[in-house]
């Protein structure tokens, strides 16, 4: 059956996702349209095909314990000289995407990090750096909020493209319905999620 490379996010919803997006191509980001803007669970990982049922049985209970929490970004950061990443800030959130990711890691997809968790929107990654510098600049005065109510697990293509294999509400708490906000994909017809 193979490998599968696959991830876990919080996708960051419309207006934004889209408006993020756009900025991230205007600064140059080759990847820009490939990758639905986000909040990373569980970063890039290669995994076996035949542990994505057991991996989805996994995420599936993580939501189905988790409830919803206010993510709020706001103004710039980088990760300069470390990496060529100029990201938007959490500024509120961030303990709870910590406290999931480590969950969505804990189960049949385990992986070790490169680097120590730090929740955060990329708006320019690898792109030279009076881009990295604009977009550090023009992104400092951001902000946008909503209440994250669920997870989603993409795919990347062979075409290089993320798409969405499925959503994970989480369950029903404090008078919210459940459910992940919609995204636009990468700029391309987004993939149904498998229900």
């Amino acid at each position: 059956m193979g490998t599968r490379m696959i991830g876990v996010s919080i996708a960051v919803p419309e207006p934004y996702g889209s408006l993020l997006q756009q900025r991230r191509a205007g600064f140059g980001d080759p990847a820009a349209h490939a990758i639905p803007t986000h909040v990373t669970l569980l970063p890039p990982t290669e995994a076996d095909a035949a542990v994505l049922d057991a991996f989805g049985a996994h995420l599936a209970e993580v939501a189905r314990t988790g409830r919803p929490f206010r993510l709020r970004l706001a103004g710039t950061g980088t990760f300069r000289p470390l990496s060529p990443v100029v990201y938007v800030t959490l500024a509120e959130g961030g303990p709870e995407c910590a406290a999931l990711q480590e969950r969505v890691r804990s189960g049949p997809v385990a992986r070790e990090l490169q680097f120590p968790y730090h929740p955060h929107v990329t708006v320019a990654h690898g792109v030279p750096e009076e881009a990295l510098d604009r977009a550090q600049r023009e992104l400092a005065g951001y902000t946008a909020a909503w209440t994250v109510t669920g997870f989603r697990l993409y795919e990347q293509g062979d075409d290089g493209v993320w798409r969405t294999l499925r959503d994970y509400p989480f369950a029903y708490a404090s008078g919210l319905t459940p459910g992940v906000p919609q995204q636009q994909s990468g700029g391309l017809d987004a993939a149904e999620p498998v229900r």
